[in-house]
């Protein structure tokens, strides 16, 4: 960005865009481009790679892509973090193909608050497959369960006890400590 110019950033509220019932997300077949291609750790301008993913997940009928680094190990989806939980151990992609995120920071904070066991390792997509329990993490996604990877279901098939106290730990949170900046509408 030239030096001269102003960079003008425009808030707005919307609520919450996944359904907690249960997402589908399919395997974007390209990967995401490594940090000395363009660094994921920036949050800037260029999301072609995730808007391609999302085409593919929509013409799959999925409702998310899954994306992979360049390893093969699990990165994020197109738009949200990735979480699973593997006999009561909740496990997220280490940050080597995604950027950072305010509401993956909050839930590994909600983690330590309330000792929930946890770590940030490389995923591979058999741990994503054989999971007990699946949940993405965005600021306008909050916690949502996901039930399929790929065609294959995930845990029961149903939102798991571990994302469903998280979602309730961190609407506690955003209930205490957040600030409101709009009123949504009366539902009619």
């Amino acid at each position: 960005m030239p030096r001269d110019r102003p960079l003008i950033v425009l808030a707005e509220h919307k609520a919450p865009v996944y359904w907690k019932g249960g997402l589908s997300l399919v395997t974007r077949s390209v990967r995401r481009f490594p940090p000395d291609c363009l660094d994921t750790k920036i949050h800037h301008n260029n999301l072609i790679n995730n808007i391609l993913a999302k085409i593919e997940a929509n013409v799959a009928g999925a409702d998310d892509a899954l994306m992979l680094d360049q390893r093969g190990f699990i990165a994020e989806t197109n738009a949200t973090h990735v979480f699973i939980v593997e006999r009561g151990l909740l496990r997220t992609p280490r940050l080597v193909a995604c950027p950072e995120g305010i509401t993956r920071s909050t839930v590994l904070e909600l983690c330590r608050t309330h000792v929930i066991p946890h770590e940030e390792v490389d995923l591979t997509l058999t741990q994503a497959y054989c999971a007990d329990e699946m949940f993405c993490t965005g600021t306008m996604g909050e916690l949502a369960a996901v039930t399929t990877v790929d065609g294959r279901q995930i845990g029961d098939g149903q939102p798991g006890p571990v994302t469903q106290r998280l979602s309730a730990l961190f609407r506690e949170l955003t209930a205490r400590e957040g600030i409101v900046v709009a009123q949504a509408p009366a539902q009619v």
